[in-house]
Parts: C-alpha cells; structure tokens; sequence
C-alpha cells in the first residue's frame, strides 16, 4: 500500500504531463491548405443554397397543393 502510494504522482506532476501530451497531439494535426478551405468553403455553401432552394420549392408546391384543396384562391 505505502509503495503505490509512493510511485503515484502529485495533482501538478500529472498536469504537466497531461499538458505536454496535448502539446504533442496538436503537433500531429494536419491543418488544410488555404485552397482546400476555399474549396470546402464553395461545397458548403452550394449544398446550403440546393438545399435552401429545394425547400423553398416544397414548400411553395405544398402550398398550391393545400390552395387547391381548400379552395381558398389566395
């Protein structure tokens, strides 16, 4: 019991440690190019307007269809 107690290291030690692993893992990252953020930036904002532009045109073919039904020629 007194040896485990012994080996285990103190709240600061295993921050330090805790700390230079981060340090190390962000050292590992593969950050992307300015052209690859350009292009990823372009493909975000197409699929939003697609996707924009599809709502709009549910919800406007949804719409007609509820006129036709309820017959209230708005």
């Amino acid at each position: 019991m007194a040896e485990a107690k012994a080996k285990k290291k103190g709240v600061f030690a295993r921050m330090g440690s805790f700390f230079r692993a981060c340090v190390g893992e962000i050292k590992k990252i593969t950050w992307p190019t300015a052209a690859q953020t350009t292009k990823n930036f372009g493909v975000v904002v197409l699929v939003i307007l697609v996707a924009g532009l599809f709502i709009f045109g549910l919800d406007r073919g949804l719409y007609a269809l509820l006129n036709l039904v309820m017959n209230t020629g708005v």
